[in-house]
């Protein structure tokens, strides 16, 4: 029960972070837009561990913390003067590009997050609580459930009108060309091979970085600045 406890009050001062950051950036900042989208979903994933969504919520709750904590971990660097993860640098670098719309913002955090931290959540998980991958993996999978169904809530959020779904819009392909439901796949494939590399260190520090870059590139490419 302690334990418990102490992972809500952990759930809680994550959330309290992430309300600050709304309170402090500016509305049009490209990572507060993905902030507004993150916070959203934790306060979710906070109001279903208390309506019992979880079956195993010391588990949820560890991933959910340990989920967040990579994101805090990059906004920590960049204010600290540290470079963060490849990962989230095109996000950092490109914030405040007046030709960048909110929904590339939010889709470049989002493939950073659950690209590159999601599976590095996951082994942190299994390691704090000295399970295997599979023993996490209805979490991870009723997780990854709330976000797609998120997902379509934030589109209509931040989507500026019809027209933009019109086949000729530069948006348009962009948003064809990433799927939150491919990149929840990912995470889980890169998650369990990692855990199995967990006693190969250069190996699995080897995968990471290819994992971060590649990440990266795509958070990149998301963020192509793009015509009115």
């Amino acid at each position: 029960m302690v334990l418990l406890e102490q992972s809500t009050t952990h759930v809680d001062t994550v959330v309290s972070r992430m309300r600050s950051f709304a309170e402090e950036w500016p509305e049009r900042d490209g990572l507060a837009v993905f902030n507004r989208v993150y916070l959203t979903v934790t306060e979710e994933v906070r109001h279903r561990l208390d309506a019992g969504y979880f079956r195993d919520v010391r588990a949820a709750m560890t991933l959910d913390v340990r989920f967040a904590e990579r994101y805090l971990e990059a906004v920590d660097a960049v204010a600290e003067g540290r470079r963060p993860p490849a990962c989230w640098r095109p996000l950092f670098q490109f914030r405040r590009h007046p030709g960048v719309r909110p929904m590339q913002f939010a889709l470049a955090g989002i493939n950073a997050h659950i690209g590159h931290d999601l599976a590095l959540a996951v082994v942190d998980t299994c390691r704090s609580l000295n399970y295997d991958p599979v023993e996490l993996e209805d979490e991870f999978d009723r997780v990854g459930e709330l976000l797609i169904t998120l997902e379509e809530r934030i589109r209509e959020d931040l989507m500026p009108g019809p027209d933009l779904l019109q086949i000729a819009d530069p948006l348009t392909h962009l948003l064809g060309a990433w799927s939150l439901e491919r990149a929840r796949d990912g995470a889980w494939a890169a998650a369990r091979a990692l855990w199995a590399l967990r006693r190969l260190p250069e190996l699995a520090e080897d995968f990471t970085e290819r994992l971060d870059a590649a990440t990266g590139l795509a958070s990149r490419i998301l963020l192509t600045p793009l015509p009115d």
